[in-house]
């Protein structure tokens, strides 16, 4: 009997234990934000909407960046230590629609990385509150 209890009691930690995994060990880690970026960094290169917003960036900062903010973002355990969205953003006066492109571009960045699309929208739902930090900044 009692290894039967020693059992069960084992089999409820470690069962509770692997399903707290974060949103970021679901995506699957750092080569798969890294892919996730990268992919963004494709869309964007090859949008006329987006790519204006980029003229003169340091592509290899911004892909630095993000992935070290889609790693804080989704609980890697990263700290990010870039500018603020508002900092970044200030000056491009970057309106609604041309954001909600982006959005669709990032959408895109992670179906060709094969993130199943409940994660997509769990992604989306950890990014959404930095919108207003991006709109209409002159």
């Amino acid at each position: 009997m009692k290894k039967i209890l020693c059992t069960l009691l084992l089999l409820t930690i470690f069962g509770c234990a692997s399903t707290s995994t974060s949103l970021y060990q679901q995506l699957g880690g750092a080569p798969k934000v890294a892919e996730i970026v990268d992919n963004f960094i494709a869309e964007i290169e090859g949008d006329e909407i987006m790519l204006s917003y980029f003229k003169g960036s340091d592509i290899g900062r911004f892909r630095e960046k993000l992935n070290e903010h889609l790693c804080f973002l989704t609980g890697g355990g990263c700290q990010y230590t870039g500018d603020s969205m508002v900092d970044v953003h200030t000056g491009m006066n970057l309106n609604e629609s041309d954001f909600n492109h982006g959005v669709d571009l990032f959408i895109a960045a992670m179906t060709r990385a094969d993130i199943p699309h409940p994660l997509q929208n769990k992604v989306l739902a950890v990014m959404a509150p930095t919108r207003d930090e991006m709109l209409y900044l002159q």
